[in-house]
């Protein structure tokens, strides 16, 4: 979910398109990862990031292996298998792993929730993914690419995760470090409420200091904000009579002259940076039909009647809690300064929370900056919150906990045939997560 806006259901989104100078910057960071290995890195991290160079092969292998199993969100037992492997693999570095089950609450699959003890450095929390929105296209390799449902959007991630804690288990840089590692099934769909399908990443996070998530990547930068998402509905109503009257006091200007006069004063009065209000269906006439799951309807009327109702939907995207407080008030004030003989409420949901960016979070990518020089892979920058959609890290960033995202895989064409990843982005990737794991909890 990087890079590039794209837009989804949850407005999950984000998988740079890459450029040929974007391929250049990375084979330059993976040249620059060999080069200067013993430059600026000290013993242990010298042996931990050897230990990850050695199981390049092997963490493609594991890739292959959860790609080729489809685990779309409605796949319950799609999603539990893609858990079971990565519980296999967590287990085998000393986690204590469980299924938190959540098909009775929510109608969703659940969770994976892997625990390793320690009472050393900084607690960290680290997110990903199984599911995802499309299934059924396989793992294939070709040449540096390669691609499958869910690949980089974040089957990639959790490798990454995966591997940079093995090369630290190998390392022996594990040993009494506290590290909880959450997948959740229903990330692309979430369950509702969200209070009870994110209830075990929440209890994760008040037993944490750091929180880092693997949604894809974008050279050169990573994520210390995020912006959340909410939905808002409209409804109109107007004085049905003949269209000969209309603007008339008695007449008034009906439903739908009253919902495009609401539209564009949001439109005028709400710009500033990273606030979105986007309305994404509208519907007018004499007799509307409006069904809120299916996101459409119904609408007929006569040319020569004025219009009695209109219905529209939209979403609302923000960056800071207090920035989605004063736009929905700005619009419920909007709607409720109504043309003659019309009328209007409107209602709001919030979906996602936001990542606001703290000082927390930057202190946490000046380490990760810090690594990505030390490894001669260039610096990294924090990267425009605009370009970010919501993601799981949201639910935990809005108190004490530092936060970064943005530490997964390089690749494009998420939520859409032929996604793919970089091949060689892994090694890099985990590189990094192993390095930043380790200065984080020693």
């Amino acid at each position: 979910m990087v890079g590039t806006l794209r837009s989804t259901r949850s407005g999950i989104i984000d998988m740079p398109r890459y450029t040929a100078t974007r391929s250049l910057l990375l084979l330059c960071a993976l040249l620059g990862c060999a080069m200067v290995r013993a430059k600026g890195l000290d013993s242990t991290e010298q042996r931990i990031v050897r230990a990850a160079d050695e199981r390049q092969a092997q963490s493609l292998e594991l890739l292959a292996e959860v790609v080729n199993i489809p685990s779309a969100t409605e796949n319950h037992a799609g999603v539990r298998k893609v858990g079971d492997v990565f519980a296999r693999e967590l287990a085998a570095l000393g986690f204590e792993t469980r299924w938190v089950g959540q098909r009775a609450e929510v109608g969703r699959s659940g969770h994976l929730v892997a625990v390793h003890r320690g009472t050393r450095g900084k607690r960290l929390l680290l997110i990903g993914h199984l599911d995802t929105v499309l299934e059924g296209e396989p793992f294939r390799r070709d040449g540096n690419r390669a691609y499958g449902t869910g690949i980089a959007d974040m089957k990639g991630g959790n490798v990454i995760i995966v591997e940079a804690l093995r090369a630290l288990h190998a390392s022996g840089a594990l040993k009494d470090r506290q590290v909880i590692v959450v997948f959740t099934g229903d990330e692309e769909d979430p369950g509702q409420p969200t209070s009870i399908a994110r209830q075990a990443l929440v209890e994760a996070a008040g037993q944490s200091d750091v929180a880092l998530g693997f949604e894809g990547a974008s050279p050169g930068v990573a994520v210390v904000g995020r912006r959340g998402i909410g939905s808002w509905r409209m409804q109109v109503t107007g004085r049905q009579a003949h269209s000969s009257g209309i603007f008339r006091e008695e007449q008034g200007f009906g439903a739908i002259f009253e919902a495009a006069r609401i539209l564009d004063r949001f439109r005028e009065e709400l710009r500033q940076p990273n606030l979105t209000y986007n309305p994404s269906v509208i519907l007018g006439g004499t007799t509307v039909t409006y069904d809120d799951a299916q996101k459409g309807g119904t609408a007929a009327g006569k040319t020569n009647v004025i219009a009695r109702e209109a219905r529209v939907a939209g979403d609302l995207r923000f960056l800071t809690a207090e920035q989605y407080a004063a736009a929905t008030e700005r619009m419920a004030t909007i709607v409720a300064d109504h043309l003659p003989q019309t009328s209007a409420t409107i209602e709001f949901d919030l979906e996602y929370p936001s990542m606001a960016p703290t000082d927390g979070n930057y202190r946490v990518l000046a380490v990760l900056d810090g690594v990505s020089r030390d490894l001669g892979a260039g610096s990294v920058a924090a990267q425009d919150p605009g370009l970010r959609g919501a993601g799981d890290i949201s639910f935990v960033c809005s108190g004490r906990l530092a936060c970064l995202d943005g530490l997964g895989a390089l690749g494009d064409e998420a939520h859409a045939p032929g996604e793919y990843l970089e091949v060689d982005s892994i090694a890099v990737q985990v590189r990094r997560a192993a390095l930043l794991f380790h200065r984080l909890t020693r």
